[in-house]
């Protein structure tokens, strides 16, 4: 037989289109499942974190209560237990990483976040 001179010979190295479209089939539905499941993770660590930060202003306004023989019923600023010179309870003042805004609240009233449906220190 004689060889075409434009005659390519058929070659079995390589992966096939419906190879290659299986493959990327398979790595869309791991994403499709994957995703969701990270975002969930990072809204529940930024819930912790924010109630962590809400135990730490009830750990401080009671340091400052029971510092200062204050009565519960009290208002405390922000200023009473982070002063900007002088004895602090706290190293920082906390931030919300969901963009929320604290409130500190009377001796008596645990802290609270305004954050979507707000965070508490139950956890809720």
């Amino acid at each position: 037989m004689k060889k075409l001179p434009f005659h390519r010979s058929v070659s079995t190295k390589g992966f096939t289109l419906i190879e290659i479209l299986f493959v990327i089939l398979v790595i869309g539905l791991l994403l499709a499942i994957a995703v969701p499941n990270f975002i969930l993770a990072r809204e529940q660590t930024r819930k912790k974190a924010c109630i962590n930060n809400l135990r730490k202003i009830e750990w401080a306004k009671d340091c400052f209560l029971m510092d200062n023989n204050k009565e519960n019923d009290i208002t405390i600023t922000e200023t009473d237990i982070y002063p900007p010179n002088g004895e602090s309870y706290l190293k920082a003042i906390p931030h919300c990483d969901s963009n929320g805004e604290y409130t500190i609240g009377s001796g008596n009233v645990p802290p609270t976040c305004d954050f979507a449906n707000g965070h508490d220190l139950t956890g809720n």
